[in-house]
């Protein structure tokens, strides 16, 4: 009878069998987990698609407010020239027309503004540009949230009041095709 040596009888060998499942479970609960931080960005409404041809109506001059950005960053609001800090309360005077002004909105309902940028423009100056333009209508509804229901425009506000003060003053804010690199016309 041959004498097994002890080395040759305990040769361990790893089970590893049951690795490919602890990875897999291990996988399963990072994915589980883990929270995926989503880029927040300007939040807009786009228009629900459709196949029909768009209503063009003419639109009054004059409730038109025209923003024009140009490839230098340079403002051309309305026909002249305008620095970014003055925009934001160009915008409210042009949408409230409070003097009844006959080069101004007819009613803060019926203001629309036009933001059109050249594809030269930087993102910071186009980012400045919308930030004072919604700033204008965030304002103006933090204005008439207190005088209607001395409270804040806030989320917590309810929603009829919120509704009622954006049916009055809605955000109307278009914005039109780039033009390309150094084109400024219209």
């Amino acid at each position: 009878m041959a004498k097994t040596k002890t080395r040759d009888r305990m040769n361990n060998e790893i089970n590893a069998g049951s690795m490919a499942d602890i990875a897999f479970l291990l996988l399963i609960f990072f994915l589980v987990t883990t929270t995926i931080a989503e880029d927040k960005g300007i939040l807009v409404k786009l228009p629900p698609w459709s196949d029909e041809e768009p209503d063009i109506t003419k639109l009054k001059e004059r409730n038109v407010f025209s923003v024009l950005v140009n490839a230098q960053n340079d403002l051309l609001v309305r026909d002249e020239p305008m620095k970014i800090g003055r925009l934001r309360e160009a915008a409210k005077e042009f949408i409230r027309n409070p003097q009844r002004l006959e080069n101004m909105s007819e009613a803060p309902n019926k203001a629309i503004i036009s933001l059109k940028n050249d594809r030269g423009t930087e993102y910071d100056t186009y980012l400045a540009v919308y930030n004072e333009l919604k700033g204008a209508y965030d304002e103006l509804w933090e204005t008439e949230a207190q005088k209607r229901y001395g409270t804040p425009y806030s989320e917590d506000m309810p929603f009829a009041q919120r509704k009622a003060i954006k049916t009055e003053i809605p955000m109307v804010l278009s914005e039109a095709e780039p033009t390309n690199f150094g084109e400024e016309d219209n």
